[in-house]
Formats: C-alpha cells, structure tokens, sequence
C-alpha cells in the first residue's frame, strides 16, 4: 500500500511541476545580453562621435551603463527584465550594477548606516573581495616576472 501511494504521489508532482525550458531559456538569455552589450557599443560609437578619444571613450562607456542599470533598478524595470532574460540580464556590467542596487534598496528602511551600507555589498562583495585579492596576486606574480 506504501507503495503504490507513493507512486501516486510521483505522478501527481510530476503533472504539477511546470516542465523547464531550459532551451528558451539560453536563447533569451543571449538575445538580451547581446543587445545590452550592442547598446554599450553604441553609447561607445555616440560618445567617440562627440569627440572622446577610443581611451575615453572606453571609460565614459561603462560609466553609462552603470549609471542606466542602477537607475532602471531604482525604478524596478531592471528586476522585470532579470525575470524575463536571467542571466543575459546579469552577465554585462548593468547587472554588477543592479546587484549592488538591490540590497541598498532592500535594506533601505533598516536606515542608511545599519541598512543600506551594511547590506549593500551582500551579492558583490564577495565578487569584489574574490577580485581585488586575485588581481593584488596577479600583480605580484607580474612584476616579479619581469
């Protein structure tokens, strides 16, 4: 009798769970996320067009899009557009921008010391800790090579 309810069950869940679509998935994932990075290589072409050399131009670029993904996560359209493209939305710079973002939103009515800059760094920081250390290691090996 154990048996055959658990067998019922595994087919009752089975008919639930919604079926992955991973496939659909990877493909949003890499329209979306193409189409920021084309919309970075546009802002680089607009601000090279009034003037910027390739050098400046290379830092205003990110500056940018920083800036845009911090501000449409502030407005909540970042998080609909994560929901709709996954990771194509958190691979380019905009989504280190919405990580950052997020918390400090999140933690907003905590107050500003003990909410939003205690909570601010709790997606990135360990990406910023992980990257600081490794290029502080990196640098040490370069320059003992030379």
């Amino acid at each position: 009798m154990k048996n055959i309810n658990q067998k019922d069950y595994k087919n009752y869940v089975d008919g639930i769970v919604p079926k992955p679509t991973y496939l659909k998935n990877c493909i949003w994932a890499f329209i979306i996320g193409g189409l920021i990075c084309t919309f970075g290589q546009f802002i680089t072409e607009l601000v090279m067009n009034y003037g910027l050399n390739k050098k400046e131009a290379a830092t205003a670029t990110p500056i940018i899009l920083i800036f845009l993904g911090a501000f449409f996560t502030g407005l909540g359209l970042y998080d609909r557009l994560g929901k709709f493209a996954g990771a194509g939305s958190i691979v380019p710079i905009t989504g280190f921008a919405n990580s950052i973002v997020s918390p400090a939103m999140e933690f907003k009515r905590e107050g500003y010391v003990l909410g939003v800059a205690a909570k601010m760094f709790s997606i990135a920081g360990p990406v910023l800790v992980y990257g600081f250390g490794s290029s502080v290691i990196v640098g040490i090996i370069y320059y003992f090579i030379d």
